[in-house]
């Protein structure tokens, strides 16, 4: 609770089914148990293999700014820890969730059933390619950042969805792209800094 009105409500985010869906989340349980005792402060954490959890303001910000209905069928990139993808959870209807390092997804399908989240759908894969069998989606949420915007994540958008995501190397800014009948529009909300996304995206 203090988490959500300190650290997230006070910074602005409004959405009151997000901060409920924050609220009912236990963050503690999609992390690392020697990083546990900090599982509610406002900064990431280490999962191992590289990778982190996001910070909790950075999770609500990004899930708000999706503006998922609550009939939603949702895409996200890079399960991590798995914890972004429970908070979707009790937003959307569906969540799928995709992860590139074997170990990490595992360990996230273990955590999300634990808690009880046994409706995301996790799969091992380059999330570049995005989950074509599952699209279109109302929304797309990428927890790592590629240089430029993967065409495949665009083009699973449904008409009026967003993409939400980190773009670019050493200086990155979070994005929000909205699909439109001719292409999709584009905005920069601020400057963030996210692992880089791995596979395809690097390659290219």
């Amino acid at each position: 609770m203090a988490m959500v009105d300190e650290q997230i409500a006070a910074r602005g985010v409004k959405d009151p089914r997000v901060l409920a869906a924050l609220r009912r989340v236990p963050r503690h349980r999609f992390i690392p148990e020697v990083h546990r005792e900090h599982a509610y402060a406002d900064r990431p954490l280490p999962i191992g293999h590289g990778q982190t959890i996001s910070q909790p303001y950075i999770v609500a910000a990004m899930t708000e700014l999706l503006a998922l209905p609550s009939d939603a069928k949702v895409l996200e990139v890079g399960t991590g820890s798995g914890y972004q993808a429970a908070v979707l959870a009790e937003l959307a209807q569906e969540v799928y969730s995709i992860e590139i390092v074997d170990a990490l997804a595992e360990r996230a399908q273990e955590a999300l059933a634990a808690a009880g989240y046994e409706r995301v759908q996790v799969k091992v894969g380059d999330g570049f390619d995005g989950w074509p069998e599952a699209a279109p989606f109302d929304g797309i949420i990428v927890t790592a950042a590629p240089r430029a915007v993967p065409p495949p994540l665009l083009a699973q958008l449904k008409p009026g969805a967003r993409l939400v995501i980190p773009v670019g190397d050493d200086q990155q800014t979070l994005r929000v792209y909205e699909r439109t009948e001719s292409g999709a529009t584009e905005r920069t909300v601020f400057a963030v800094r996210f692992v880089p996304m791995t596979g395809r995206a690097q390659e290219r």
